[in-house]
């Protein structure tokens, strides 16, 4: 069931505006995308959170006057994006910092300059999809998959 800002999620309730704003409109686009809800939602909130903390205040300023999402926006289901949300994460070592990447993706989504922080994040982030972390040595060879269900 698609979302709005005055008929949303009650776990969305104690979020900040804008940061709800951000998280229905990224629900109802994986609802769109054939999520259910109960996966919609904490995707969405997780999404929406990291976004509300390292959004530019400028990013957060174009969003903010951008018109509310409502149920009936329509959002195009896109089958890349839609596979990289299911994909398995990768942590692997390039350019002096450990990368976390979407199995699939052009780039990676985040560097670190430790592997344990690497895998602390890749392991958040398949938290909420069905999905494992696979985690690679400096030299490039597989040195585990992990299934955190």
């Amino acid at each position: 069931m698609p979302w709005d800002m005055q008929d949303y999620p009650d776990s969305m309730r104690n979020m900040k505006e804008l940061e709800r704003k951000k998280a229905v409109d990224i629900a109802n686009a994986l609802l769109a995308d054939g999520y259910p809800d109960d996966r919609a939602i904490p995707i969405a909130m997780k999404q929406a959170e990291r976004w509300y903390a390292n959004a530019s205040s400028k990013e957060m300023a174009k969003f903010k006057a951008e018109s509310n999402p409502t149920k009936h926006d329509p959002h195009k289901t896109d089958q890349r994006h839609s596979r990289l949300l299911n994909a398995n994460e990768l942590v692997y070592y390039e350019n002096d910092k450990w990368q976390v990447e979407a199995d699939g993706a052009k780039h990676a989504s985040e560097s670190f300059s430790t592997k344990e922080a690497a895998l602390k994040r890749a392991r958040e982030i398949v938290r909420n999809k069905d999905a494992a972390v696979k985690v690679y040595k400096k030299n490039g060879n597989l040195q585990d998959e992990i299934h955190p269900r």
